[in-house]
């Protein structure tokens, strides 16, 4: 009886079904859409014609960035389209409308930050001015180190209502070629964690 247990015990783990595979045609390339403004990203805001009501602003730790008339509008989570929306139809109510004509142009990009922790050479809270892909990521932290299990890298991306998604990148499959589809670009946000 206890040997039929034992036997029924090993051949359990073996029939379970694995995971399907990860579906990474879903996950979104920052590259192909217009670009999200976030906290510290500075914004030149021209209105034609209207030199005075024109600014630079930069993104404060609230979201917002204040213009001259029109006060503070709220920028962190927007493309620089939605924003010049907002400020042309605000403006709309103290000039006129064809004067109204409103640019913003993302002059500094300071909101593009993701953290690269586990087993790395220098792991920590990065920058950059352009957007990263996971192995670039890794690269920037010096690569992993002889102790990681690289080839199960995560990627944990957070989304609405405080949930993280977990992405799984095989290392070595990328870097060899083998798996190019895993090479995500990094979201703001995004966490690599190489155990």
């Amino acid at each position: 009886m206890v040997v039929v247990v034992w036997a029924v015990g090993l051949a359990l783990p073996a029939c379970r079904t694995p995971a399907p595979p990860y579906d990474y045609s879903k996950e979104p390339d920052p590259r192909r859409q217009e670009f999200v403004i976030g906290p510290s990203d500075v914004l030149r805001i021209s209105v034609w014609r209207n030199p005075d009501l024109s600014a630079e602003a930069t993104v404060r730790p609230d979201g917002t960035i204040t213009l001259p008339l029109v006060g503070d509008v709220m920028a962190d989570g927007r493309t620089p389209g939605q924003v010049r929306a907002e400020i042309a139809q605000r403006l709309g109510g103290f000039i006129k409308d064809e004067a109204a004509t409103v640019a913003v142009a993302v002059t500094g990009v300071n909101s593009y930050r993701f953290t690269v922790s586990g087993n790395v050479e220098k792991g920590g809270l990065f920058t950059s001015k352009h957007f990263v892909t996971v192995m670039e990521a890794i690269a920037m932290a010096g690569g992993p180190t002889r102790f990681a299990s690289a080839d199960q890298t995560l990627i944990v991306r957070p989304e609405r209502g405080g949930k993280t998604r977990r992405i799984p990148v095989n290392y070595t499959a990328v870097s060899t070629g083998q798996r190019p589809e895993q090479n995500l670009v990094l979201l703001a946000g995004d966490t690599v964690f190489v155990p």
